[in-house]
């Protein structure tokens, strides 16, 4: 039996899933990857550390699916976006890789803000850069790290190191070569774009990108020995991990916003066109004229772990103990609290927010009658409200219909209802629970000829999705909370400017 191997890294967790050539997920295995936060808004990983977790749960995919390594026809790898993951002249780690919850470029891009370069960029690279950004992220480097700058040999992406350890071969695709410094109309690098940031000797250190749906190299002996997998087998360029939910989703297609409901809210639509907007990043697509527009910011379900890790820790282990899921053991304060009037409104800005990396999150509202189940379910709608802000944006230049939702949460009936309500369009939701992943794979089965194209889903979408419609006034209910949330955050940002200067002030210092 044919089958392929995806790999899809997160922030926190790595994944080897197996797919058959019909779509089914056989078998997934996670290993976590311990982020490391060195200093306030540092967010970063070992890089060696991910790569082992990688190889270890490609071989216990292997082993509990029992499958053979010569069935494998081929590997992909996914993974965040953004952050950088660096490489010295002899291709080794150039120190932790920087995730894309990183924000320690903060006054970088604060600097740029008080010129003309957002716009500039803009124009050229169709995207205002941001503090993970690897423009943004390069500068600040060459700022406080000269040393380390002088050494960079290459610079990729998350997958992109993943895809050099399978393989010994440096490259990118298409989708992550355009982060920061590819002309938004040509596709390709602009010699322009790097000078722009003032990042032109490093031109030498941008990997060659691929088409997603292109063999680049094969495992390596050393690979094979460490995955399980079979030397020589075809590995494919693989591509962002948006770009791949959205065709794990089936959300590449014309009057959709594919929804992605994870540490990140993002939200996205792909046309055959550049549109530009500060609003959103406009990247390149799996293949060359085509496009995705991207509405995004570290401001999703991340909040909802957080939640679980601070206020529900007791309650985990007790269901777990019991061989239920915390999730369960909250439906039915969810449930009751989403039917009760509440005053309190969620900003759910504990990573960053659709305004830059200022604003925090916060309860405003909140009474002492009000539970755990009423935080809850604010929350949950303050998660969704921020997706709306996006998808509000994206709306102005797409006029998408429909959306297409994944994510963790996605699972939860009333969370996708949740979803429905407050975007008052339908939502589907396909029963993939490894959408990026599939994804990537269907880029990989494109690479080897088992699909004619990458978006030749051999999935029936209407048979495997479950579809939500808004209930009118449910939609209206939210509507009106919607646009007091939005009226918050609209007054709040000098009061989120002086909140976070005091997190700089140690407590007991003597300061003016």
């Amino acid at each position: 039996m044919s089958r392929i191997l995806a790999i899809d890294s997160g922030l926190t967790v790595t994944k080897a899933v197996i797919f058959d050539l019909k779509g089914r997920q056989i078998a997934v295995a996670r290993c976590n990857v311990p982020q490391l936060m060195p200093a306030p808004r540092m967010v970063e990983r070992d890089m060696d550390v991910l790569w082992q977790e990688t190889a270890t749960a490609i071989r216990t995919v292997l082993h509990q699916s029992g499958t053979d390594p010569g069935e494998i026809l081929a590997v992909s790898a996914t993974a965040h976006g953004d952050g950088i993951y660096l490489l010295d002249a002899e291709a080794r780690p150039l120190g932790p890789g920087i995730l894309s919850l990183d924000s320690r470029a903060t006054d970088t891009v604060a600097e740029w803000d008080a010129t003309d370069l957002p716009g500039r960029s803009l124009t050229l690279t169709g995207q205002i850069p941001h503090v993970s950004a690897p423009s943004a992220l390069l500068a600040w480097m060459r700022t406080h790290e000269p040393e380390r700058y002088a050494r960079i040999g290459h610079i990729l992406a998350c997958k992109d190191w993943l895809r050099f350890c399978l393989t010994g071969e440096i490259g990118t695709d298409l989708t992550e070569a355009s982060t920061s410094f590819t002309d938004v109309r040509t596709q390709a690098y602009s010699a322009e774009a790097l000078d722009l940031f003032g990042l032109s000797d490093l031109a030498h250190a941008l990997p060659p990108a691929s088409p997603s749906a292109q063999v680049v190299g094969t495992l390596s002996a050393a690979a094979a020995a460490q995955t399980g997998l079979r030397t020589g087998t075809p590995v494919a360029a693989g591509l962002h991990d948006v770009t791949a939910s959205a065709l794990g989703i089936g959300a590449h297609e014309a009057g959709c916003v594919g929804v992605i409901a994870g540490t990140y809210s993002i939200n996205e639509c792909v046309s055959t066109e550049p549109r530009t907007d500060p609003r959103w990043f406009c990247r390149n697509a799996v293949e060359l004229g085509r496009w995705n527009s991207m509405s995004i910011s570290p401001a999703s379900t991340t909040n909802y772990d957080w939640f679980l890790d601070t206020f529900c820790a007791a309650d985990r282990a007790l269901a777990e103990q019991g061989g239920g899921t915390i999730h369960s053991a909250l439906a039915g304060e969810l449930e009751d609290a989403l039917t009760r009037a509440s005053s309190i409104l969620y900003h759910p800005y504990l990573f960053g927010s659709p305004m830059g990396a200022g604003p925090s999150a916060g309860f405003l509202g909140l009474r002492g009658w009000h539970g755990r189940g009423d935080l809850l379910a604010a929350l949950l709608e303050g998660v969704v409200f921020n997706h709306r802000q996006h998808i509000d944006a994206l709306r102005d230049g797409f006029a998408p219909t429909e959306a297409r939702l994944t994510g963790g949460a996605s699972r939860n009936p009333a969370v996708a209802r949740l979803f429905s309500d407050i975007l008052d369009m339908p939502v589907t939701v396909t029963d993939t629970d490894e959408a990026a992943a599939w994804g990537t794979a269907l880029c990989a089965g494109a690479a080897v000829g088992a699909f004619a194209r990458f978006d030749a889903d051999p999935r029936d979408l209407v048979v495997t999705s479950t579809r939500y419609h808004p209930d009118p006034d449910r939609a209206a209910h939210y509507e009106a909370r919607y646009r007091l949330y939005r009226e918050i955050g609209d007054e709040m940002p000098d009061i989120w400017r002086r909140l976070d200067a005091l997190g700089d002030r140690p407590r007991g210092s003597v300061h003016d």
